[in-house]
């Protein structure tokens, strides 16, 4: 029975895990990598106070559905406006932009030790959500089994492979230019925010968390439909201002 205890514990908080570490990632990517673990440090820290205060209360003091539709609201409006600047930047109406100019940029940024707010609440929050759900887990399997210990190891050690995962995942993603890094990033964080809001408003996704696959691949799409709409527009209203720059030139 302790061995069920601990790969149930295992498999359902690795999903969490899996979901936090791909929000601090994508935080990393379009922001920088100071503020992500920033937000990351605190949210740990935060998610151990509450922990020690309330312990087992956490179950009757916090509402996790309140606190998925916050994030997932946040995450949502933030994913939305990422994708609004990439959809817009790949269709042509924005530039794209320049990349050893933005590397330098950050470079210099980080030896000033500057923090981007937008970016660490970001990586705070999903962070925090996940640790919640993982100690909700925890403290629900160990409760009802009689067996913390089981529930907590299976917990660490699928926090122990999702990070030596994630390390191993860092690099091939370093490589990826930053314009399409943050069209990514723009995609993943309005599909949690979607499925994290909808969780906290009582929708009971088809598939549970695998719904997120559905769910992101209904994103990718949308916006490249939208991308291509764009495209299309541009296309076309380009000839009718050089006919009537013409025009004008010609009175």
């Amino acid at each position: 029975m302790d061995w069920g205890v601990a790969i149930a514990s295992g498999l359902a908080s690795g999903v969490e895990f899996v979901e936090a570490f791909t929000i601090v990632l994508a935080v990393a990517a379009g922001r920088n990598w100071r503020s992500s673990l920033q937000g990351a440090v605190l949210a740990i820290v935060a998610l151990a106070a509450i922990v020690a205060v309330f312990g087992v209360a956490l179950l009757r003091y916090i509402p996790l559905d309140v606190l998925r539709t916050v994030v997932g609201v946040f995450l949502l409006l933030f994913g939305l406006k990422w994708l609004r600047k990439a959809i817009l930047r790949q269709g042509g109406v924005l530039r794209m932009h320049d990349e050893a100019s933005i590397f330098a940029h950050e470079v210099e940024q980080l030896k000033k030790g500057a923090t981007d707010w937008e970016g660490l609440v970001t990586s705070f929050n999903g962070v925090l959500l996940e640790g919640l759900e993982v100690v909700f887990i925890v403290i629900s399997l160990g409760t009802s089994m009689r067996a913390f210990g089981p529930a907590i190891g299976g917990a660490a050690v699928a926090l122990l492979i999702v990070l030596i995962a994630g390390v191993a995942l860092r690099s091939p993603l370093q490589k990826v230019p930053e314009n399409t890094m943050k069209f990514a990033v723009g995609v993943m964080l309005t599909t949690f925010g979607t499925l994290w809001a909808g969780e906290g408003l009582g929708v009971h996704w088809w598939d549970a968390d695998a719904s997120a696959i559905w769910l992101l691949a209904g994103y990718i799409l949308i916006t490249w439909g939208a991308v291509a709409w764009v495209r299309a527009r541009r296309m076309a209203v380009q000839p009718a201002r050089a006919q009537a720059s013409a025009a004008g030139g010609s009175n």
